[in-house]
């Protein structure tokens, strides 16, 4: 049967302009992922238009290339991105859920990424394709029992996001308390001198932290490659599924426990900052020549990472840019003279045993949520062609 006579493309959702509902933007859609990574709140003007049980897919390069989609629940009645395409079931003969991984099938996507028309670089689309689709549907028990199985998957995903999310808050909150509050353990009998907890030190952020440190990497080796997408702009944990692999040096350099900071617009104003982990060679790996590498000296690598994350460096940082119009760089020599407060090495010690556990935490549960995409990933066709039954 033809798609479009069980499906509708973009349906009829009733919003009113100038009455606020929930708006998902394009940034905050990840790869595959079933929920979207943040949903804000802003006043209806236009834009797509979804409610619970759509199934919502980017029809613009290169984010449908990228796997950009999400399923709508939990959110009601919303809006977001004009590039967005939204998908309903006309009828109970199909599953919302099944639908939303039909749309991951590579017999799907590869005729939408084909149908593309327009400018190289920002190609969309071409909706008249769906009504070239010819596609078959299981017995709505089969659909829910896939969709079920499938689910699990992006349950514990979504599970282990949402725990690596509070374990950061808490790490971002114990920085914040020690380091910027100065609430450390003992501050309440620590006497100030000169503006100063007793034993800290006034210094600058070169003398405390070493800025794109060099790293030698053996030439024409294969190395990892850590591109730009591979960086959130809220979690410390880079994005495996991005890396890919290259024998050049080219690009900025670094190991396990640096912290990646994007020195661009927009990806600096948009938070994008990374902790290095993951990376297979104790010599290190490479990535976008766009990223300033952060290092220790005196500190540990956890305050290292938590305070690129600040307020305050941010906003330095973001000061400190210059260059034309859209392609604003900050440079690593305006951050090095940054003011910094130093803390006695039992502080930074005992913060590092506090924080320690935290992070690797984080990173456990980021390999699980890796390893069950991947699995999700291998079985989603097999399931959907009837390879494996269900």
């Amino acid at each position: 049967m033809n798609f479009l006579d069980k499906v509708t493309l973009n349906p009829f959702v009733s919003l009113k302009k100038g009455f606020a509902y929930p708006f998902i933007e394009m940034a905050n859609v990840g790869r595959y992922a079933r929920e979207p990574k943040k949903v804000d709140i802003k006043v209806y003007t236009s834009g797509s238009r979804f409610a619970d049980g759509d199934t919502v897919i980017a029809r613009i390069t290169p984010c449908l290339q990228n796997g950009k989609g999400f399923y709508c629940q939990n959110i009601g009645a919303g809006f977001g991105s004009t590039e967005f395409i939204v998908l309903r079931p006309k009828d109970q003969t199909v599953d919302n859920r099944y639908l939303y991984y039909l749309m991951q099938t590579n017999y799907i996507r590869e005729k939408m990424i084909k149908s593309m028309v327009g400018a190289s670089g920002r190609q969309r689309v071409n909706n008249d394709v769906f009504a070239s689709i010819d596609i078959s549907f299981p017995k709505i028990e089969i659909q829910r029992r896939i969709a079920d199985i499938l689910s699990a998957y992006d349950d514990l995903i979504e599970n282990n996001r949402k725990q690596i999310k509070l374990l950061e808050e808490a790490a971002h909150r114990l920085y914040k308390e020690w380091f910027i509050d100065l609430r450390f353990p003992g501050h309440e009998h620590t006497k100030i001198v000169d503006g100063v907890p007793e034993g800290w030190e006034k210094c600058s952020l070169g003398d405390v932290i070493e800025f794109d440190p060099k790293v030698q990497l053996t030439k024409d080796r294969v190395k990892q490659f850590v591109p730009m997408s591979a960086l959130s702009t809220s979690s410390m944990v880079l994005d495996m599924a991005e890396f890919s692999e290259i024998t050049s040096n080219s690009g900025s350099k670094f190991q396990n426990g640096d912290t990646l900071l994007a020195r661009i617009t927009p990806c600096l104003e948009n938070g994008k900052t990374a902790f290095v982990h993951g990376i297979q060679s104790s010599e290190g790996a490479v990535g976008s020549t766009e990223y300033i590498v952060m290092r220790s000296k005196r500190l540990n690598q956890y305050m290292v990472y938590l305070h690129a994350r600040t307020d305050g460096f941010r906003q330095s940082a973001i000061n400190s840019m210059s260059g034309s119009d859209g392609r604003q760089r900050v440079k690593a020599d305006k951050l090095k003279v940054l003011s910094y407060l130093l803390p006695p090495a039992t502080v930074v010690n005992q913060f590092g045993q506090f924080a320690a556990p935290i992070f690797e935490l984080v990173f456990d549960l980021s390999e699980q949520a890796f390893q069950a995409a991947c699995a999700r990933e291998r079985i989603l066709p097999k399931l959907m062609s009837g390879e494996v039954e269900v």
